[in-house]
């Protein structure tokens, strides 16, 4: 009786939210709307030209062998520090180059095709989906909070975080003895056609894109409008008391708490706030390692019906973030970094032609990245089919 009760309280809630939504959306229409356009525009010239490319390759890694051929390098300094298979490697190097969701896109991949067994998988899923250099660099950095310096300090604490939460995770697994391990031969499981593996990576990662860019533009609308309706100022008050021996007030904590659910305006929020540069910095890494909800849903969706626990993912994400933004507060504190913003006020999103040369020089830096890791895909094709053909019939 009492679990009916509950699951009907639960749906009421549900429903009224919804309804709360829903006026809210006919009570600030132009808000909202303008909400929309913003994240449109920033999915437009920022998230599109910086993730979609990485999504192809993070592909064909998988499908075309890349990620086995990776694994036979790789064997023991990924079994060392995090306790999973080689195999597992180009999902942390992919994740930390190209952005979440890449990592864990390409770590459900190798799940879903035997590289791994559930337990690793899961476990994987804690450390790899990370942000990359161009949206570190380039997106936070360089155009919203106004230096490359502040841009590579973020990245640096939030890789550091991340190897963290991986060893972590791994040292617990050994604690409680986990035995399962993949057999033998696992390596060499995935060699599809190349013209198959490309149409199916280019559509597949369209799909993604796109969900990565729903996520953003309805959980821009989400915070505006908790904005207008006074739900996350009150939460600020509430929680800034509780906060101000960190250094966090009002402002800045309904600031974090809008990053909670999309990092991307939550982050680029912070610039305009009357706080120290250190404070902005170390919540951003915090932001950053956190990823948002908004991310959290777009992982949830990849992960579907796989059989894979959810748990241990966000367990991770919230470790990332603490970590990244202890790293970030101890490193503002005891390193000259000198970082400083370029402005007081937050600007809109550029268009492609105007944005800064550290977001096109991180961006350079990443595809490079991906064109390496092309090549070297089809290298090893070349490789396997040679090999293929000098085999006795």
């Amino acid at each position: 009786m009492n679990s009916i009760l509950r699951k009907r309280i639960i749906e009421t809630q549900i429903y009224l939210g919804i309804g709360i939504f829903a006026l809210g959306l006919v009570l600030f229409t132009r808000e909202t709307s303008q909400a929309a356009a913003d994240g449109v525009a920033l999915c437009a010239q920022v998230l599109i030209p910086s993730l979609f490319p990485f999504f192809v390759v993070s592909s064909l890694c998988v499908q075309t062998g890349l990620a086995a051929l990776a694994g036979r390098a790789f064997e023991k300094p990924m079994r060392f520090l995090f306790g999973v298979p080689g195999v597992c490697a180009p999902a942390f190097v992919l994740g930390l180059v190209g952005g979440y969701p890449v990592g864990a896109r390409t770590a459900i991949s190798l799940y879903e095709q035997g590289a791994c067994t559930k337990a690793e998988a899961e476990r994987l899923l804690a450390f790899c989906n990370n942000s990359g250099p161009a949206f570190i660099l380039g997106a936070v950095g360089a155009s919203m909070l106004g230096g490359t310096g502040a841009g590579a300090l973020l990245y640096a604490t939030h890789v550091l975080a991340s190897v963290t939460v991986g060893v972590l995770f791994s040292l617990r697994a050994r604690r409680q003895s986990t035995t399962q391990r993949p057999v033998q031969g696992r390596i060499d499981v995935v060699c599809a056609p190349l013209g198959r593996a490309f149409t199916s990576a280019v559509t597949s990662s369209f799909s993604s894109i796109l969900n990565v860019c729903a996520f953003v533009i309805f959980f821009a609308v989400v915070i505006r409008l908790l904005g207008l309706l006074g739900v996350i100022p009150a939460l600020a008050r509430g929680l800034s008391t509780l906060l101000a021996p960190l250094g966090l007030d009002a402002d800045l904590t309904g600031q974090v708490l809008g990053g909670l659910l999309e990092v991307t305006s939550g982050v680029k929020g912070l610039l305009p706030l009357d706080a120290g540069m250190g404070t902005k910095l170390t919540a951003a890494a915090f932001l950053l390692g956190w990823a948002g909800l908004s991310v959290h849903c777009q992982v949830l969706t990849l992960i579907g019906d796989s059989g894979l626990s959810p748990l241990p993912y966000l367990a991770g994400k919230a470790l990332h973030g603490c970590l990244a933004g202890l790293l970030t507060w101890l490193a503002v504190r005891l390193l000259p970094l000198g970082v400083a913003a370029s402005g007081t006020s937050a600007a809109p999103i550029p268009p492609l032609s105007e944005l800064s040369p550290s977001f096109w020089a991180s961006l350079g830096a990443s595809a490079a990245c991906w064109l390496t890791l092309a090549v070297l895909s089809l290298f090893f094709r070349l490789i396997t089919r040679c090999k293929k053909s000098d085999s006795p019939v």
